[in-house]
């Protein structure tokens, strides 16, 4: 009961401030809109598809997971926030455990990234997408899953750094690799083995592929989806267990 509540408290808590920060909620919207529709507009002319999909469509999930990855990695920088105001401590002499902490850390992460993603998500009727309402809905689990994995991540980077400028900078390092070897711009078959094998071993890569299952009711020469849908599924909540365990040994070394 007392964990359930910890979780809660500490998800509320980043929630009120997601919402009193709307310049946050523009900046994380805008990125994803301008690479839509100028990076994706503008190769659509460049990369022809086969399967009747054209680039931009093909980008669409890219995008999505852009939206995720940038919100659930840099929420993670409440964990600096945290550390340096002291509320961090508070939380840590409470009669609570760690791993509900980091829960409520990550759960926070997911629930402001899946927001931002519906947004974006919505955009669908303009690209010519014919999305029922259940497979609108598999595509938010998927982006909440999705950010799960990758909040967790964020959180675990967290505890090694105690200043924003040198969590932002690693972050920046880590995220812009991340997003280029996913196969959000190009598929993963269609790149050079060397780099096929790194973007294997991206989670972020399977975030990706998973909402390509979704959004395409079919498999266009080979164009969309990569890898089968359990698969993508299995690697994430692989990566999401491993990561929860890591930070909660994380938060008793470091924190």
């Amino acid at each position: 009961m007392i964990e359930g509540r910890t979780i809660y408290v500490i998800l509320m808590r980043e929630m009120k401030k997601f919402l009193r920060e709307r310049s946050r909620l523009f900046s994380t919207v805008a990125r994803p809109l301008i690479w839509l529709f100028f990076v994706g507009g503008g190769m659509s002319r460049l990369v022809p598809l086969e399967g009747g999909i054209s680039y931009i469509q093909f980008f669409f999930p890219g995008i999505l997971a852009m939206t995720v990855l940038f919100s659930s990695i840099f929420s993670a920088i409440s964990i600096i926030w945290d550390k340096e105001f002291g509320y961090m401590k508070e939380m840590l002499v409470a009669p609570v455990s760690r791993t509900s902490i980091v829960l409520g850390k990550a759960l926070s992460g997911t629930a402001v990234s899946t927001v931002q993603a519906v947004i974006i998500l919505l955009l669908f009727p303009f690209l010519g997408f014919n999305m029922g309402p259940l497979k609108f809905l598999e595509a938010v689990f998927v982006s909440a899953f999705l950010a799960f994995s990758i909040s967790a991540i964020g959180i675990f980077i967290a505890t090694f750094y105690d200043s924003f400028e040198s969590f932002s900078v690693i972050m920046n390092f880590i995220v812009m690799p991340m997003f280029f070897l996913s196969g959000a711009m190009y598929p993963v078959h269609s790149m050079p083995e060397v780099l096929k094998i790194i973007s294997k071993l991206n989670p972020l890569t399977y975030g990706v592929d998973a909402l390509k299952n979704v959004i395409f009711p079919t498999l266009h020469a080979g164009v969309t989806a990569d890898f089968p849908y359990l698969l993508d599924m299995l690697v994430l909540f692989f990566v999401s267990a491993v990561f929860v365990v890591m930070d909660t040994v994380s938060f008793r070394r470091r924190v």
